[in-house]
C-alpha cells in the first residue's frame, strides 16, 4: 500500500478567529487509520506536531497535549474531549488561559472510501483576542504542520 499524496488545505481568517481544514487520501481502511489516530502513547515515535497526548479518550476527558507546530515554538494545554465516535471523529476543546483569550477546537474525521482506502479531514477553528497577535502562526505554521501529521499519519497506517 502507499500513500496517496493528493492533500488539501484551506485556512479562512477574520478578525478573531481562524477556521483551518486539511484533509488527505490514504490507501489504507478506516480502522487502520482510525487505530493510528488514536494510539496517541506511540505519537512521539512518528508525530511531529502533537509531541505527547495522554488521557482515557472519552467524552469529557482532560488531555495532556504539548504540540510543536514549528521547530522553534511548542506549548502544552490541557483539552477536553467534547464529541467521540469511535471510528469516525474525535474532537477536542482547548483553552489558552480563560475562556475568549485563546480557545481551540480540533476536529479529526476518518471517512471511509471504499475498496480499503479512506479519507483523514483534519480541521481546527481557533478564536479570541489572541489571534490577531497570533495570525501569521494560526494561518501559516498551524496549518502546515497539520498537513506535515496527516501525511505522517498515513505513512504510518498504510505501514501498518
Amino acid at each position: 500500500m502507499t500513500t496517496t499524496t493528493r492533500a488539501t488545505e484551506s485556512v479562512e481568517s477574520s478578525p478573531f478567529r481562524v477556521s483551518i481544514t486539511t484533509s488527505i487520501l490514504i490507501d489504507a481502511p478506516q480502522a487502520a487509520v482510525w487505530s493510528v489516530l488514536t494510539d496517541t502513547a506511540a505519537y512521539p515515535q512518528w508525530n511531529s506536531f502533537i509531541r505527547r497526548w495522554e488521557g482515557a479518550l472519552a467524552p469529557g476527558a482532560r488531555q495532556h497535549v504539548r504540540i510543536e507546530p514549528t521547530t522553534t515554538s511548542g506549548q502544552s494545554f490541557r483539552p477536553r474531549i467534547i464529541d467521540l465516535q469511535p471510528g469516525r471523529e474525535l474532537t477536542w476543546l482547548g483553552r489558552v488561559g480563560l475562556p475568549g483569550v485563546l480557545d481551540g477546537r480540533p476536529r479529526f474525521v476518518v471517512e471511509p472510501l471504499g475498496e480499503g482506502r479512506s479519507r483523514l479531514v483534519q480541521s481546527e477553528v481557533l478564536s479570541g483576542a489572541l489571534v490577531p497577535l497570533l495570525r501569521r502562526m494560526l494561518t501559516v505554521a498551524t496549518p502546515a504542520a497539520f498537513s506535515r501529521m496527516n501525511a505522517e499519519l498515513a505513512a504510518r497506517a498504510t505501514a501498518a
